[in-house]
């Protein structure tokens, strides 16, 4: 599950690189592309569904990365198993001090 919303995650993020890359802050953008009088969508009209679809992915990316850190899978594996060999270590050490000096410091 975790994969699928990491995936997710990309895509929403390279879609909103696109719609903001077409977006111009001087009033050109997609909308100065549609420039006659034939036009379906007014230049305002598309400003306002760039708007709103920059809003949208940008929500979606922020909701997918919360639900992202919920799924991260656990390390409890790793863990452990630095435990053990830290267990496995110690009884090195105490045979040392339990009288066993090979080489004794002076």
């Amino acid at each position: 599950m975790f994969i699928v919303v990491t995936i997710l995650i990309m895509i929403a993020a390279v879609l909103l690189a696109l719609v903001v890359l077409v977006q111009n802050g001087k009033g050109g953008g997609l909308a100065a592309n549609f420039a006659s009088q034939n036009q379906v969508m007014g230049v305002r009209r598309t400003t306002d569904f760039l708007e709103k679809a920059t809003w949208t992915i940008a929500i979606a990316l922020i909701v997918l990365c919360l639900i992202s850190s919920a799924l991260i899978p656990s390390t409890r594996k790793s863990t452990n198993t630095l435990n053990n060999a830290a267990q496995t270590s110690i009884p090195a050490a105490t045979n040392n001090a339990q009288g066993n000096t090979a080489n004794p410091i002076k």
